[in-house]
């Protein structure tokens, strides 16, 4: 009997072991994992020993999924660069929630304005998961495999894209100017996130930040 029970117990263990990610899922359970390290510590806390404890199985299991932890990190990556587009497409939303615009001209700046505003808060929301989805390996191994998008199956590089392509489409930005506005945008945002994630303007107060994310972005749209 206490052998029938231990093995019962034993097999009630390994069930509430492995309650932490779905049968035939373990692949986006040590994504997920791997995210919940991110954000408390970059992309050097992403390894896989960590992300198998954390998913509740044993190490061996993630090389069933991942070569190695470049691999894993390189997937962490991509789900928190999605992350980041589903902010941005957030506060697009939160733009179009607000009382209507008054022509389709104001709409296309709300839009244009609101991915970059999204883009800031999600730096400083989620500062670790913000350098894990910008994180390059030294040899330059998926470098350029971005693909990740959000609800709107664009990444944040296409959602920037989209909405200059809308000032254009109602006279705010000449369509000559068009070609390679997306990299002078991308720049100056992206440098402002990290200087207030990483860099000497971490120390400002949430509002300062803010006012200094509209600065910058006010400066984007008279200098494309």
């Amino acid at each position: 009997m206490d052998v029938h029970v231990g093995g019962v117990m034993a097999a009630e263990s390994g069930r509430a072991k492995r309650t932490t990610y779905r049968h035939g899922d373990l692949r986006n359970a040590l994504v997920e994992a791997g995210l919940e390290l991110a954000r408390e510590g970059g992309p050097e806390a992403v390894v896989l020993r960590a992300a198998t404890r954390q998913a509740g199985v044993v190490p061996n299991a993630a090389y069933r999924h991942f070569a190695d932890r470049g691999a894993l990190l390189h997937a962490v990556s991509q789900a928190a660069m999605a992350r980041l587009a589903r902010t941005m497409e957030a506060e697009q939303a939160e733009q179009a929630a607000l009382p209507p615009a008054p022509d389709a001209a104001a709409a296309a700046r709300a839009r244009f304005r609101a991915v970059g505003t999204g883009y800031l808060r999600f730096a400083q929301e989620e500062p670790g998961l913000f350098r894990t989805a910008f994180h390059v390996p030294g040899d330059m191994t998926y470098a350029a495999d971005a693909t990740a998008a959000g609800g709107s199956g664009k990444t944040p590089f296409e959602l920037l894209g989209a909405a200059l392509d809308g000032l254009v489409e109602n006279g705010l930005l000449p369509e000559d100017r068009r070609p390679g506005a997306e990299f002078l945008a991308w720049s100056a945002v992206h440098g402002l996130a990290a200087l207030l994630v990483d860099g000497p303007l971490r120390g400002l107060l949430p509002s300062q930040a803010h006012d200094a994310g509209q600065h910058v972005i006010d400066m984007i749209e008279r200098g494309i």
